[in-house]
C-alpha cells in the first residue's frame, strides 16, 4: 500500500503553480505532493475519525460490496457512497465494479502532509 503526499496551498498558490507547471516555469520535484488541500481544516475533513475507520474496516475485512460495508461501518448506503467518491478523488481508495455492485479497495493508509509544496 502506498503513502500519499498531500500539500496544504490556498487555492491562489495552488492556481499559479499549475500555470507555472503547465507554461514550464517550474518542474515539480520528487517527492512533492500530488494531492494538495486548500486548507488543514479541509484535509482534516476528508480524513476525519469517522473516515479513517471507515478505510480501516475496508482493509481489514476487505467488504465485497459498498452495501456490506455500509452495514459493517453502521452508515447509510448513501453516506458511505458519498464518502468514497471524495476520497477516491483523492486517490486514497478506489471502487471496482464486480457485477452489479463496487467492491471498495483502499490505495492509502499512510500520510505525509506538507504544508509546502514549493
Amino acid at each position: 500500500m502506498k503513502k500519499i503526499r498531500i500539500g496544504i496551498l490556498s487555492r491562489e498558490d495552488y492556481q499559479k503553480r499549475t500555470i507555472e507547471i503547465a507554461t514550464g516555469e517550474y518542474t515539480p520535484k520528487r517527492g512533492e505532493p500530488k494531492v494538495f488541500f486548500n486548507s488543514m481544516k479541509s484535509l482534516s475533513e476528508v480524513l476525519s475519525d469517522k473516515n479513517r475507520v471507515l478505510l480501516k474496516i475496508i482493509s481489514e475485512q476487505q467488504p465485497e460490496t459498498l452495501s456490506e460495508l455500509a452495514k459493517l461501518s453502521g452508515r447509510q448506503l448513501s453516506n458511505v457512497s458519498r464518502t468514497l467518491k471524495t476520497l477516491e478523488r483523492y486517490g486514497i481508495v478506489e471502487t471496482k465494479r464486480a457485477n452489479k455492485s463496487k467492491r471498495p479497495i483502499v490505495k492509502a493508509l499512510d500520510f505525509d502532509i506538507q504544508l509546502s509544496a514549493y
